[in-house]
């Protein structure tokens, strides 16, 4: 009997080392972030943007942020590639042990080009949030696509409630202040912070790059979970917003009870209510009378979208990552394929857009339920 579970205790060592030295060789070989299904080619430059008439609730001074910029390129453009994550925005990856079972950011090959000249024309603002906790860059895949379709995206990392940004080439970590565990009761407050952030952010394209903003169509909000409450909220309070995108996000502040104006398009995972209908697999519909409240409250034209097999972590770049047994399974992500429901969630975003920017008729348009 001792011999037998020697032996079983054996066969398990060698077998986990096994998979281990597997896992090891996978994750170092070269993977992608999906291709940009647009005419342009796409270009990403980094700036640290300063509001100076707003005091950081959360710190000392100003509120200062972290903006990445992706945006259209010539297609005749050559050069350096970006890294996907550079210098200490590296520390994004999973930390501690399971950080075996992620492949390493340096060998993710992003197709944007290093601070190339953007391409000549006019385009419209995109204003991308992400999720509380997360940072802009975790979404490249969406930000790279939509400028590939001729949009200038900024991607805002919300200083202290990202667990990293980066800022005079110092990390910044998260706080318990600006990311409340409660949001039922300090969602409200923080999203109004947000969406100030979103606002500045699409002010500061137009002033970093006069001669490239298409002027009359106003800026499109998107955001992920959180993020996604923000692009609502600062789509609501803008003058001129020409749409808003929530993916998988409850909605919090006013424009819950008050509305969105503009056309709104609400994305949902199988586990989640957001759009009004719970999908397949919720296991509760909490989140449905803020969607439905929001929903009958905006004027706007509202689209609504579950995408099947999908989890909250399939909205972000997650679907793009070398991941392996257990932290695959561990992770928020659903049945679909990854990179297939990326290709999905970018179809709708830029569908939807372009329908709201610029009046592309889109037959069969997702209506929401009231």
């Amino acid at each position: 009997m001792r011999t037998g579970i020697v032996i079983l205790v054996l066969f398990v060592l060698v077998a986990g080392c096994g998979y281990v030295g597997w896992v090891m060789v996978k994750r170092s070989e070269p993977t992608a972030l999906p291709e940009p299904t647009g005419d342009h080619l796409v270009g990403r430059r980094t700036f640290e943007w300063t509001d100076t008439v707003r005091r950081d609730p959360y710190g000392e001074g100003p509120r200062k942020l972290s903006v990445w910029l992706w945006y259209p390129v010539a297609k005749e453009t050559t050069g350096r590639k970006v890294q996907y994550a550079p210098g200490l925005w590296s520390d994004l990856q999973v930390n501690g042990p399971a950080s075996v079972f992620q492949g390493p950011f340096d060998s993710l090959k992003d197709p944007a080009f290093d601070r190339a000249a953007v391409a000549p024309g006019r385009f419209p603002v995109v204003v991308l949030m992400p999720g509380l906790g997360l940072s802009a860059p975790m979404y490249a895949s969406l930000a790279e696509d939509l400028a590939s379709h001729g949009y200038l995206v900024a991607g805002v990392t919300p200083t202290y409630s990202a667990d990293l940004t980066v800022l005079d080439g110092q990390k910044v970590e998260s706080t318990e202040a600006a990311k409340p565990e409660d949001l039922e009761k300090q969602g409200d407050h923080l999203v109004g912070l947000w969406a100030a952030d979103a606002r500045f952010a699409g002010t500061m394209v137009a002033k970093q790059l006069p001669n490239s903003v298409e002027s009359g169509v106003g800026t499109a909000y998107i955001g992920h979970s959180f993020g996604g409450a923000a692009a609502l909220e600062a789509c609501r309070m803008a003058n001129r917003c020409a749409a808003a995108v929530d993916l998988d996000g409850v909605p919090y502040g006013d424009a819950v009870t008050k509305g969105v104006h503009a056309p709104i398009l609400l994305l949902g995972a199988d586990d989640s209510c957001i759009t009004g209908v719970c999908g397949p697999d919720a296991r509760g519909d909490e989140d449905r009378d803020r969607s439905l409240s929001l929903l009958k409250a905006s004027t706007g034209a509202s689209w609504c979208a579950t995408i099947p097999g999908t989890r909250h972590y399939n909205f972000t770049d997650y679907g793009a990552y070398y991941l392996a047994m257990p932290l695959r399974k561990y992770l928020p992500l659903g049945s679909a394929g990854p990179r297939h429901a990326l290709r999905v969630q970018n179809g709708y975003i830029s569908t939807f857009l372009a329908h709201a920017i610029y009046r592309v008729p889109s037959p069969g348009a997702p209506a929401c339920s009231t």
